[in-house]
């Protein structure tokens, strides 16, 4: 239990230093003088800081995984595909150290040898599937514009959530994300409601 404890406070921290100061400068000294062990005593849970970030990464996954669920067609939701999304950027709003963490190794994971890189290339690749998935569900039951490409909306709703959300990280009292979220989808909508020009 001990144990376990402590493994669970190094991720806290590694969180929160990546996060502030990404992989690359974010080193296991400061990690280890934040949860009071010496570099040894952090390698003794994890075997290098590499390891380290591959935990911190599952971590994100976690999260992610659940939200992902939020374009799922289901007959028993009330709410609608998009404001199951806004629900997605209220999340994120309110954890702002997992928003900030994901940014910034997203940027340093372009250079194709940082440890992340690959992580990073199948996370996108995994998310835009699964959100295709949820959005042709979605378009089969008549709840997603059907002149829209399922995979196209999904590479735009990644583009979208992730470019809202370096914005509302580096200005977080001029962006609203929720609001600007909501009038995006709020364009899906309105093509589901249009009437056809067609007779």
């Amino acid at each position: 239990m001990k144990g376990r404890a402590r493994r669970e406070e190094i991720l806290r921290v590694a969180v929160e230093v990546f996060a502030a100061q990404g992989y690359r400068g974010g080193s296991l000294s400061t990690i280890a003088r934040q949860v009071g062990l010496s570099e040894a005593g952090v390698l003794h849970h994890f075997p290098s800081k590499e390891h380290l970030l591959v935990e911190v990464l599952r971590r994100r996954d976690v999260e992610e995984a659940g939200w992902l669920g939020a374009t799922a067609a289901d007959d028993d939701v009330a709410t609608s595909w998009s404001e199951r999304l806004l629900e997605v950027g209220r999340r994120i709003v309110a954890r702002p150290e997992l928003a900030r963490l994901h940014s910034k190794l997203a940027g340093e994971s372009l250079d194709a040898d940082h440890p992340a890189h690959a992580w990073f290339r199948e996370r996108n690749r995994w998310v835009r599937q699964t959100l295709a998935e949820g959005l042709a569900a979605e378009q089969r039951a008549g709840r997603f514009p059907r002149g829209s490409a399922p995979d196209l909306a999904a590479a735009h709703l990644l583009a979208v959530f992730e470019g809202l959300q370096a914005q509302w990280l580096l200005a977080p009292d001029e962006i609203d994300l929720v609001a600007a979220l909501a009038d995006y989808l709020a364009l899906f909508d309105g093509c589901l409601a249009a009437p056809s020009s067609k007779t």
